[in-house]
């Protein structure tokens, strides 16, 4: 089983996704940091800090407010105490939290985690390579910096901080991410994203619907040639539907979809929910293969002549190639896995 690309380097990690992003991406990245500089504070950052209590004990990094992200990180809170909580983001998430004595504060970002990350404090978050997670981590002390599985992991995820515990999907993800290091530590949890698509009652397939072909046009991982080859040969070959992420909004990925659309290729945009669509699904290596295989449809992975990391990475997560039987639906646990993310979180403020 292959490892991380980068097990402990994060800034080799992060000089690998810069080369990943188009050179216009790049070139606007270099005037954003020269327009932060020129800032007289030089710094940029601003957030927004939600507390339910004057003295939270537990500190929650919200970087996106992608669904992975919220339920990996705040529907665990729903199973602790408002009180002990705070949870620091980019922008306001009353809205996402659950019902509480929330206030919140705009104010400098470095700021309002230093001011949540002393002695004893805990933290929650998807890991240390985006800006909120760092400065969390550097203030933070060994052991007390949990990093939740939001997503699959390939071997170009991001390392994990040193000293902190991996709360995963399972063990085999632990073991992959962990990539044979002994400074990490790792709790099984289980994936909150899985446990909520395999709710009851089973997703109904439509046997008239064409497959969904899930998009990953934004994707670094593989080229995007690759990945656009992928989509539009199936999807031909197949009389499939194009579901494009929703972060393929890029000028690139909208003339693609243009040029698709045009020549015969539906696009769905309708950000309908995959169980009600009701078709079968596909894809190269999207989460949304094994929610789809939770909620009941039938799901596989394809690609021609895929990598070696692909294939392991298929065999990791049991993800059926096209042609054959469906992907399984993945094992549901025992304990939902906010509530197990709450347990650990109430051990360590108790221990």
């Amino acid at each position: 089983m292959e490892g991380l690309t980068h097990p402990r380097d994060l800034t080799a990690w992060h000089r690998w996704q810069h080369r990943q992003q188009p050179l216009g991406s790049r070139a606007q990245q270099v005037v954003g940091v020269l327009r932060d500089i020129a800032r007289p504070d030089g710094h940029a950052g601003s957030a927004v800090l939600a507390r339910g209590g004057p003295a939270p004990r537990v500190l929650v990094c919200l970087e996106s407010r992608s669904p992975s992200s919220v339920r990996a990180l705040l529907d665990p809170v729903r199973h602790l105490d408002p009180a002990d909580v705070a949870v620091v983001a980019p922008t306001g998430v009353a809205d996402l939290l659950p019902p509480g004595p929330w206030t919140e504060t705009t104010g400098y970002a470095p700021e309002l985690v230093a001011q949540h990350t002393g002695a004893g404090a805990l933290v929650l978050s998807t890991g240390h390579f985006l800006p909120l997670g760092a400065l969390a981590q550097a203030a933070t002390e060994p052991g007390r910096f949990l990093t939740v599985q939001h997503g699959l992991l390939t071997p170009h995820a991001p390392p994990l901080a040193a000293g902190t515990i991996l709360l995963a999907w399972g063990e085999a993800d632990a073991a992959f991410w962990r990539s044979g290091r002994d400074d990490v530590g790792s709790v099984v949890v289980g994936a909150q994203l899985l446990w909520d698509a395999s709710e009851p009652p089973p997703a109904t397939l439509d046997p008239h619907a064409p497959p969904v072909f899930l998009g990953q046009l934004h994707g670094t991982q593989l080229p995007r040639d690759v990945l656009a080859r992928a989509a539009e040969t199936f999807c031909r070959s197949e009389g499939a539907t194009y579901r494009p992420h929703p972060f393929e909004r890029d000028r690139r990925s909208v003339a693609t979809h243009a040029r698709w659309e045009a020549e015969g290729i539906t696009i769905d945009r309708s950000g309908i929910p995959l169980r009600e669509l009701g078709a079968p699904v596909v894809s190269v290596s999207s989460t949304g293969v094994l929610e789809a295989a939770a909620a009941g449809l039938p799901a596989w992975v394809t690609l021609a002549d895929p990598p070696t990391w692909l294939r392991e990475f298929w065999e990791r997560y049991a993800l059926a190639p096209w042609g054959g039987p469906p992907t399984a639906a993945p094992q549901r646990p025992e304990v939902e896995p906010s509530r197990a993310i709450a347990a650990v979180v109430q051990g360590m403020m108790t221990g």
